[in-house]
């Protein structure tokens, strides 16, 4: 197994592609988008962070966060951005392709990947060709 090892900086300022599984373009969907913007506006509000950009594309998104000092667990708020996404998605008649074998094992649904790719900010000049 891959071990991810990612740089966690408190208060820092973070770079993030989510995709969806499969790359299905799904995402710029209107219950996709309803449902991504209540599951982050929930997060938010139990675990705080400021988004200073996102991007929503069919397949993927890309945002940028900064989070509040002493504070770097991203991972968390990925984790339940996307469990509430993929239970009220569904709930709302939203469709899932198949799942793999190892998803259903896991009991996981396939929705987005698994994983997802961070970038840590490290001075303005980063920050800037980020956001530009």
């Amino acid at each position: 197994m891959t071990d991810y090892r990612r740089w966690r900086v408190a208060g820092g300022t973070y770079f993030f592609t989510v995709v969806a599984e499969g790359r299905r373009p799904f995402l710029v969907d209107e219950l996709a988008r309803t449902c991504l913007r209540e599951a982050i506006r929930i997060v938010r509000a139990r675990r705080p962070f400021q988004i200073d950009a996102i991007v929503l594309l069919p397949d993927h998104l890309h945002t940028v966060w900064s989070l509040p000092a002493n504070d770097f667990d991203y991972s968390t708020r990925w984790r339940l951005i996307k469990r509430r996404f993929t239970k009220t998605y569904l709930a709302e008649g939203g469709r899932e392709e198949g799942r793999s074998s190892s998803r259903r094992a896991k009991g996981e649904r396939s929705l987005l990947q698994r994983r997802f790719f961070e970038h840590t900010c490290r001075d303005a000049h980063e920050y800037g060709s980020v956001i530009s």
